[in-house]
């Protein structure tokens, strides 16, 4: 059974960094996609920054550029998602998530392209 563990959550104050972790399964070697989503109470599940496993190319979402960084160790199938500059709005449930296939996405960013989801990691900013 594939499966995804997030951890590295917690509480800081605005202008801090945090660092997740997504260790998965032995399968999530052959994912083609992997990467960070977030939900907020009340709003809808948003991308964060995805990444393009054989190559290493990331894509973000725009209010996370300049402050968030995605990451990856193959040898450990494991996920980064280095955060700065933190902001009480990056409050949220985090979540891992990847895909199995190949070739390019069109939407990296989409959340409905991803298939296997981590249960999360809570960050919670203060102001």
């Amino acid at each position: 059974e594939v499966h995804l563990v997030e951890s590295g959550g917690g509480s800081v104050q605005a202008g801090g960094s945090l660092r997740l972790s997504c260790v998965g399964s032995d399968d999530t070697y052959n994912m083609n996609y992997m990467g960070w989503f977030r939900q907020a109470p009340g709003k809808e599940r948003e991308a964060v920054a995805t990444i393009r496993t054989s190559v290493g190319t990331a894509h973000y979402a725009d209010f996370v550029k300049g402050r968030f960084s995605i990451s990856q160790d193959r040898t450990r199938n494991t996920l980064f998602l280095q955060m700065n500059s933190l902001k009480s709005d990056d409050t949220a449930m985090y979540y891992c998530a990847g895909r199995f296939g190949v070739g390019v996405l069109l939407s990296p960013l989409a959340p409905d392209k991803y298939t296997t989801w981590g249960h999360g990691t809570q960050v919670t900013v203060s102001s």
